[in-house]
């Protein structure tokens, strides 16, 4: 017998029938829901709303041993990793307040459907594609209010209650992160909320099974009720657009007008206005590339690689120099087998992504490429002001 009906929809798709159910990531009466329905309803198929590598992370908790820190810096992926344990250390804190599992939902309805011999489909898109095409809309000064909006998001759990937890319902864990974002790029809910309730809808249509239950964030059920007879172009959600080539002129215009800039300076002041300017782009750039560095606690070594790097890297849109300080650090402090392990734990606080050596490597990137970009917008008017 079901207790609590009020989260479920009854979605008649050809000859199946598909019992919708809309749960809180984080909350333990969503997880008994999800058993209640599973065990009382006996489907052929469960769908979970997880994707393969966020099902891999709930259920091997060793998977951290296998990352290779220098490998995510050298593909240009440390913001990208940084920001998804900054989103896996909210749920994991709200989780561990309320003695939870993070996504026990899941876990739980995935346990409930092998118990009553139903195949397992999951049903949401790849963390990796979505989060992808979250960074190519988003500018640089966002993708950093997005950092310190996760950040300051961490010293504020003790404030959640359950009635908090209730309202989660209403609305996906990332888009109620990246609402404040979201304000000044609505094209963020297409991304994160409007392509995975069409996703979501496909993958729960097309499963396995007559009889299918689906268990999905609360968030998404008014979405796949929309959409539930809409046709779909699936491949398309699947695809990664390339990098609009306005964003790749853009990149090389910067460094061009700063070399025309100094030419200039050279022409019109001389050889002594040309090397104020040099010196100014070289000390702009250096110590706030250098500060950001140390603001991460990176080794000596490391901010002097920072320093050295950010006048050079600024003019070469090809490199950055968080890479380099990124691998500078990963080589002076390389992380140990313990730092892997104790990862789960340690992004439970703000204090703990300073302590561990591989948060660290990576804000290590983040705040040297935060200080050389700053560096390059201070250095501009300075070398201005020699003309």
């Amino acid at each position: 017998m079901i207790n609590n009906t009020n989260n479920i929809d009854r979605l008649v798709f050809e000859d199946k029938e598909v019992i919708l159910v809309g749960t809180a990531h984080v909350s333990s009466e969503s997880a008994r829901l999800a058993v209640q329905v599973i065990e009382t309803e006996k489907p052929d198929t469960v769908c979970v709303e997880l994707c393969e590598s966020r099902y891999q992370t709930i259920s091997q908790k060793e998977l951290w041993r296998d990352m290779d820190i220098v490998k995510v810096i050298k593909e240009k992926k440390s913001f990208l990793l940084l920001s998804n344990l900054l989103l896996a250390s909210l749920q994991k804190r709200i989780a561990k307040k309320f003695d939870i599992e993070p996504g026990e939902e899941m876990i739980k309805a995935i346990e409930a459907g092998k118990a009553v011999g139903a195949s397992i489909h999951l049903a949401d898109r790849d963390i990796h594609i979505t989060l992808l095409k979250t960074w190519r809309v988003m500018g640089l000064w966002s993708k950093f209010k997005l950092l310190f909006q996760f950040l300051l998001s961490l010293g504020q759990i003790e404030d959640i209650s359950e009635e908090d937890i209730e309202k989660m319902k209403q609305e996906d864990v990332l888009q109620s992160l990246l609402a404040d974002v979201g304000k000044s790029l609505p094209v963020l809910k297409d991304i994160l909320i409007d392509e995975r309730d069409l996703y979501l809808t496909h993958r729960i249509r097309t499963a396995p099974g007559k009889k299918i239950v689906a268990i999905v964030g609360a968030g998404h059920v008014p979405g796949i009720k929309n959409n539930w007879n809409t046709d779909i172009e699936f491949e398309a959600l699947k695809q990664i657009p390339p990098k609009g080539r306005a964003s790749v002129v853009f990149k090389w215009l910067i460094p061009v007008a700063i070399m025309i800039l100094i030419i200039v300076g050279f022409y019109q002041g001389g050889a002594h206005a040309g090397k104020d300017m040099i010196t100014w782009w070289v000390l702009a750039n250096g110590i706030l590339a250098g500060l950001g560095a140390a603001i991460a606690l990176a080794h000596p070594l490391t901010i002097l690689s920072s320093i050295l790097a950010a006048p050079l890297t600024s003019l070469n849109p090809m490199i950055a120099a968080g890479w380099v300080s990124g691998l500078v650090e990963a080589f002076s402090r390389k992380p140990k087998v313990r730092d892997f392990e104790n990862l789960p734990e340690d992004i439970l606080s703000i204090r703990g992504f300073w302590k561990n050596k591989v948060t660290r490597i990576l804000l290590v990137v983040v705040f040297t490429n935060l200080g050389s970009s700053i560096g390059t917008f201070v250095a501009i008017p300075l070398m201005v002001k020699v003309l």
